[in-house]
């Protein structure tokens, strides 16, 4: 399951139970978003062993992109089988400050920051 647009790009690798999110989440609002966190519920109600967010692409996460991520972590807590791995980088300056909240969420998540 993909979505492309212009400015990102979503990729879902239901192989490796893996979401890759890349480029700006510029959306306004919840209904922009809604597409973006289909993907990512979708990828929780599969229920693998592992769940990997890989946001080390993404350059750009506005307030409401970081309310959709907080969504989805919140519905990932429902499957408890499931290990949720969230990948950041220290080359990005928004993703250290903001993904570190999402363990507040979610104790058992399992944050990279590379």
């Amino acid at each position: 399951m993909d979505i492309v647009h212009a400015d990102y790009e979503v990729h879902y690798d239901a192989a490796t139970a893996t979401v890759v999110c890349q480029g700006s989440f510029r959306l306004r609002g919840t209904e922009e978003y809604a597409p973006i966190l289909q993907v990512l519920t979708a990828a929780a109600d599969a229920q693998p062993a592992t769940l990997t967010l890989d946001l080390r692409p993404l350059q750009f996460l506005n307030s409401a992109g970081i309310n959709t991520l907080a969504k989805f972590v919140l519905h990932a807590r429902q499957y408890e089988a499931t290990q949720v791995v969230i990948k950041g980088s220290h080359a990005v300056p928004w993703q250290e400050k903001s993904l570190t909240n999402f363990q507040r969420l979610l104790p058992r998540l399992h944050l990279e920051i590379e």
